[in-house]
Order: structure tokens, then sequence, then C-alpha cells
């Protein structure tokens, strides 16, 4: 575990944000860095995918790693959505 510096305004918004939706403020900041990472390596998901995804991946067992996209094969060329 480490520190993570961030901006008065983005932790004001990350505390009202928890408050609104019952949740701690690290639980808050780790829910949002989650679906931010999700929609940075699929970029063709929505909202609502990324969290079904999430929702998967808690009842299944697995960490973040199990919503997330496989590694590309050996020789793969396809990345994120784009083809090389």
């Amino acid at each position: 575990m480490g520190l993570v510096k961030i901006s008065e305004q983005m932790h004001a918004n990350i505390r009202s944000a928890s408050a609104a939706l019952s949740r701690s403020i690290n639980a808050q900041a780790e829910h949002w860095m989650r679906v931010g990472m999700l929609a940075e390596l699929n970029p063709g998901l929505n909202y609502s995918d990324i969290c079904q995804r999430l929702i998967r991946a808690e009842a299944s067992g697995h960490t973040l790693s199990g919503a997330l996209p496989e590694a590309p094969a050996a020789g793969d060329t396809h990345v994120r959505g784009v083809s090389q």
C-alpha cells in the first residue's frame, strides 16, 4: 500500500461522492481508479459494461485482474481495438 497525492479539489469530489454513495473516501477513490483503468484498457465499453465486469470479477472471487482483458498473444498486433 502506498500514498497517492491528489489535489484538494479531487479530494473534495471524492469526499462528496463517498458520502452520497455510502462508501469510505478510500473505497470511492479505489472504485473510480478501477473504473478508469478498465475504461482506458477497454475504450469500447460503456460505464454499465465496466460495472458488469467488476461485478462478475467480484462474484467469481477475482480481483480487478479478473475484469481485465487477457494479454495479447505473442505476435498479436491488435492493441486497444486498433490494428497496427
